[in-house]
């Protein structure tokens, strides 16, 4: 399976994934993603790599709005007043995943990958990366209408990047 999926990523996910891990590996630290438009593609990528897959600590994968609150803690109305899909809920779910896992690193993963509803824009997602005793950081991205995989791709990309900075891995511009 493992072959599987690192054949089926754009060059340079994968070798982001094994970067991370062994960075949190050399510094002790338990990794832990809270996705819903991922839908757990994060954690996968991240239990794959031999030798280093202790690093990962847990994953939750709460797609629908009731996941988000029952599995992370999140108040019903932060998400039926900012959308499932909002800088506050993910923040929202960084923060209860973080509480409710043994991790030090987790970042939260949420957007629209595909076609939505009428107010919905296609490859918005917002990412949070929540540290114990450590502040939390978000990020917004628009990637664009470029299908659910290629978003996916592109949140994977993102949440890896923010994960090589909290884990103090330093990268190349490439």
């Amino acid at each position: 399976m493992a072959e599987e999926l690192e054949n089926a990523l754009p060059d340079g996910i994968t070798q982001l994934a094994h970067a991370v891990l062994g960075a949190a590996c050399e510094r002790e630290l338990r990794l832990a993603t809270a996705e819903s438009c991922t839908g757990g593609l994060l954690a996968s990528l991240l239990t794959d790599v031999p030798g280093c897959s202790h690093a990962f600590e847990r994953g939750f994968v709460a797609y629908s709005d009731a996941a988000k609150c029952d599995l992370l803690g999140i108040e019903r109305k932060l998400v039926e007043d900012c959308g499932a899909v909002s800088r506050n809920v993910a923040l929202a779910m960084a923060q209860g995943g973080l509480e409710r896992s043994e991790a030090d690193i987790l970042v939260s993963i949420t957007g629209f990958a595909g076609p939505g509803g009428e107010d919905d824009e296609e490859g918005l997602v917002h990412l949070a990366l929540a540290r114990r005793n450590g502040e939390t950081v978000h990020r917004e991205e628009h990637y664009g209408a470029v299908g659910r995989d290629g978003v996916r791709l592109a949140a994977l990309r993102t949440a890896l990047d923010m994960m090589c900075d909290a884990v103090g891995l330093q990268r190349s511009a490439a």
